[in-house]
């Protein structure tokens, strides 16, 4: 397990809109869903999440209503219908960070608590009904060189 100072704020996501490895201000994230999000040694994020996501490949999802999350549900998100290979890629990005000794955010809201979803972002959204395509799946750094205000994928699966 490593030591808790070594600890720094990840997360695994898929993304829906094309991604590159480039960083992005903490309120432009482009469409996505987040598989886990947790702290650990950055060499052990990457082990965990490389190996949880290695055989990740697009695949299709299709978008169910709207709901509202958040303090006092201010945010607003779109539901992602149950699908199987979802909850599969969830479930073994969670064991993978689990098995190293991560520390999951919220872990109610992981495993039988875990509620797909893709945040609207301004105009930026999906829609009911909409298959969407989950593209790229990578583990983004919530806080690149000490800055909470950025966020930087650090690698990306498929590998570009």
């Amino acid at each position: 397990m490593d030591d808790l100072g070594d600890s720094h704020p990840f997360v695994a996501v898929a993304f829906v809109e094309p991604v590159a490895a480039m960083r992005f201000g903490k309120r432009h994230w482009p469409l996505h869903v987040t598989l886990v999000r947790f702290d650990l040694a950055p060499e052990a994020a990457l082990e965990a999440v490389s190996g949880a996501l290695s055989s990740f490949h697009p695949f299709r999802i299709r978008v169910g209503h709207d709901a509202d999350f958040g303090y006092r549900g201010r945010v607003r998100v779109s539901l992602v219908e149950h699908d199987a290979a979802l909850a599969a890629l969830h479930e073994r990005t969670l064991a993978a960070v689990a098995s190293l000794g991560g520390r999951i955010h919220s872990p109610h809201h992981t495993g039988t608590g875990f509620r797909p979803h893709i945040t609207v972002t301004g105009d930026r959204r999906v829609h009911e009904g909409e298959d969407v395509l989950l593209r790229t799946a990578a583990l983004v750094d919530m806080a690149p060189d000490g800055d909470s205000e950025w966020r930087l994928p650090v690698a990306l699966w498929p590998r570009p």
